[in-house]
């Protein structure tokens, strides 16, 4: 995802833009640039990183000293490859008017035509070089029309997703900014305000923010902001506080963000429950959704949607919500819900997972739902989000803002927040009160036995290394634990560039099988549960064929250590708990694997933080 910056006040511009562009550099991102305005607009930008463009600005501050305006971005390809005509800021031919963009214009090649035939001509292979031209076109075609209103007029000729920030030396006092599809955040301070594509490059300076919705669109100026639809119509808007800090999107003294997050699991775990299990009462109080909890119970059908990691806590919470509330579930991919004609109605819940609260797929079957009469339910991390706003109930993660790409924290985070709904569904119906006790105290032991793991580090950095040059790996679980078998090839293939499958463990004879030899490291998730039997007959079955064998076993299990030549154990736990362990070495392994082999565990190439275009 491509990520934005905005300046507007009374400090010089460039050094906040340049910090602001760091700040997101965990988005994922091929190119960078700036724009600054003082009398006339410059642009520096180029392919690379941000730490590229710091020599040039600096020529660029000396061209254009005590500039107080500008606005930043960092690319991530989707139209045209890397490079630095294709980077940001676009110019319009004058050069007096400056565009950033995040999304994708669908009819962008409708509209080039029609540009060009209007005598127009194009530097870049980018969707995003025809709204500069198609604002420029539309002024200077109707003499009555300023900045904001140009860009009003050009938005409604334009199909598909955008989060844009536009400045003209015609107009040298103000930005607009306009999103549909791809978030945009406004930071209010003292005489100046600061725009961005999240809350990262905002945080140091103000915790006061706007959040703009689809289909709004602002002007910003040093004196204040003012709201608008797409239509021109004004909207107030609810000014929020962030709710995390300038140290929590720092490393904190690790070597990655990621490794950071990883041992960030055990105080996320108390932050997600805190206030929430209510041990002496025998409940959870999820204070987000207690108007709904009835409704909720009454569900005739449960839909959770999701993509990615998101994905794959869902399916926990489908056998969490099965097992505990018997109230039927079904896990969608959210990029195959919105395409399809999926019937859902007033009967159903359809709870819609996200990290960021911004996913484009995610927030398409949101829509889908909400269309169709159920009642959409959302999770999430990032408060004021669009799908916070959009859902008619729902909870926080409080998992803290997740820089890594590959996401770790969130999935513990997420899959928690499911238990407690399940319990909080199964409360009066399904359980016992003596149950919900033994649940939650089981839950609220989370944190030490995952601190427990975690002092596992070294000893899982030595197995990675064993394996960090295999070329393929497969990963095997059952019941509970099936979801994190794909949880941990996820990560794995993200990071290190290793192919790898995550399968129940059953369903090796169906075809995987045929691809184990001496070779091919499995990694099996083989805890004392329901299943263990079975597992330990599919761990002889991949030892016959000379398969090389890891296994993420519970404490004390001799039986596994007999047939596995590598064995990571975790503390006891029941099977719908161990998920929430069982991950942990999953993910260490897969840090340690990349590390090894030399690549950026912030920055997978290919990759960015937030999906939010398709």
């Amino acid at each position: 995802m491509c990520g934005i910056v905005g300046y507007i006040g009374w400090q010089e511009a460039a050094p906040v833009l340049l910090k602001g562009l760091k700040r997101l550099e965990y988005r994922g991102y091929d190119s960078a640039g700036i724009a600054l305005l003082n009398g006339t607009i410059s642009v520096m930008k180029q392919k690379g990183n941000v730490s590229g463009l710091e020599t040039d600005t600096a020529k660029l501050r000396e061209k254009m000293p005590g500039a107080t305006i500008g606005i930043g971005h960092t690319r991530w390809a989707t139209h045209g490859d890397p490079s630095d005509r294709n980077a940001h800021p676009h110019l319009n031919a004058a050069g007096d008017i400056a565009v950033i963009h995040n999304g994708i214009i669908e009819n962008y090649s409708a509209l080039k035509q029609e540009l060009i035939s209007e005598g127009y001509q194009f530097i870049s292979d980018t969707d995003s070089e025809v709204l500069v031209h198609l604002i420029d076109w539309l002024w200077k075609k109707d003499a009555s029309l300023d900045l904001e209103s140009a860009t009003r007029t050009a938005l409604r000729h334009v199909d598909g997703a955008y989060g844009l920030c536009v400045i003209s030396s015609r107009e040298p006092d103000r930005i607009v900014v306009a999103r549909k599809g791809s978030p945009l955040v406004i930071g209010i301070g003292e005489g100046e305000f600061f725009i961005a594509s999240d809350a990262a490059p905002i945080v140091e300076h103000t915790n006061k923010v706007v959040y703009l919705s689809d289909g709004e669109l602002a002007v910003v100026t040093k004196e204040g902001y003012s709201v608008k639809t797409i239509e021109n119509v004004e909207q107030e808007k609810l000014v929020t506080e962030l709710d995390f800090s300038l140290e929590k999107i720092e490393k904190g003294g690790f070597e990655h963000f990621m490794l950071k997050e990883i041992f960030e699991q055990p105080s996320v775990m108390h932050d997600v429950m805190r206030g929430r299990v209510r041990l002496e009462e025998g409940r959870v109080c999820l204070g987000g959704i207690e108007d709904y909890l009835d409704r909720l119970k009454q569900a005739k059908r449960i839909v959770i949607c999701a993509c990615g990691t998101s994905w794959h806590a869902g399916l926990i919470g489908e056998y969490l919500i099965e097992e505990f509330a018997r109230i039927p579930v079904e896990v969608d991919y959210a990029s195959e819900f919105r395409y399809r004609n999926p019937i859902v109605g007033k009967d159903d819940v359809v709870i819609v997972i996200s990290q960021s609260g911004e996913t484009a797929d995610t927030l398409a079957a949101l829509r889908t739902a909400k269309e169709k009469g159920a009642l959409v339910m959302g999770i999430c991390n990032v408060v004021g989000s669009t799908i916070a706003r959009e859902t008619l109930c729902g909870m926080y993660t409080h998992a803290g803002p997740e820089v890594g790409v590959a996401s770790t924290k969130a999935f513990t985070a997420q899959v928690i927040m499911l238990y407690m709904l399940a319990m909080a569904l199964s409360k009066g119906r399904t359980i016992s009160h003596d149950e919900i006790i033994l649940n939650l105290t089981e839950l609220a032991d989370l944190p030490a036995k995952a601190d427990r793991i975690l002092n596992l580090d070294s000893q899982i950095r030595d197995i990675a290394e064993r394996f960090k040059d295999a070329k393929n790996f497969l990963y095997l679980g059952r019941g509970y634990n099936f979801p994190v078998a794909l949880e941990g090839a996820l990560k794995l293939k993200e990071i290190s560039y290793i192919h790898a499958e995550g399968y129940p463990a059953a369903e090796m004879k169906h075809g995987p099988i045929a691809l184990i030899d001496e070779d091919m490291p499995v990694i099996f998730i083989a805890t004392r549960d329901s299943t263990y039997a079975k597992i330990l007959s599919n761990i002889e079955e991949v030892r016959s064929r000379k398969g090389r064998v890891i296994a993420i076993a519970s404490e004390g299990d001799k039986e596994v250590a007999r047939l596995a030549e590598h064995v990571i154990y975790i503390p006891q736990a029941s099977g719908p708990i161990t998920p929430l362990l069982t991950v942990i070495p999953l993910q260490l392994l897969a840090y340690h694997i990349a590390t090894l082999r030399g690549c950026n565990v912030d920055r997978p190439r290919n990759l960015a933080k937030s999906v939010t275009v398709e």
